[in-house]
């Protein structure tokens, strides 16, 4: 079991940067693997990105590739969602979570992009990007 509390929303103009946060309780956070999903106003839940429990692999959606990077802290038992050159369609309300069986492998990219795959979810942050 895992508690999860992202922060670190806003607004922000379009082109700004912003780095969320996903703090995580309990002594077993380096055992999950983890991910961000966001939600826009009247939208299906979409996968953002994924970083495995030793941070050794990553997997960003094709949408934010090259502008987020997924990155972890596991000494912190802390996930990192780094965004720059922010688009307007980016907002929503970003959510992290934590899954205990997705690991690296064949199956990796497809999994890790299910929200069906993970176990534990935070309650969310608004991401606001004005035009």
């Amino acid at each position: 079991q895992v508690q999860l509390v992202e922060s670190g929303g806003g607004l922000v103009q379009a082109g700004g940067s912003l780095r969320l946060s996903c703090a995580a309780s309990g002594r077993t956070f380096s055992l999950y693997a983890m991910g961000w999903f966001r939600q826009a106003p009247g939208k299906e839940r979409m996968f953002v990105a994924a970083i495995t429990n030793s941070g050794h692999n990553t997997y960003v959606a094709d949408s934010v590739k090259g502008r987020f990077t997924i990155s972890r802290d596991n000494a912190k038992n802390t996930a990192y969602l780094q965004m720059n050159s922010l688009k307007p369609e980016d907002t929503a309300v970003y959510s992290c979570a934590a899954s205990r069986n997705l690991a690296y492998g064949a199956i990796w990219l497809r999994s890790a992009a299910s929200p069906d795959e993970y176990d534990f979810w935070g309650q969310g942050t608004q991401v606001t990007v004005s035009s």
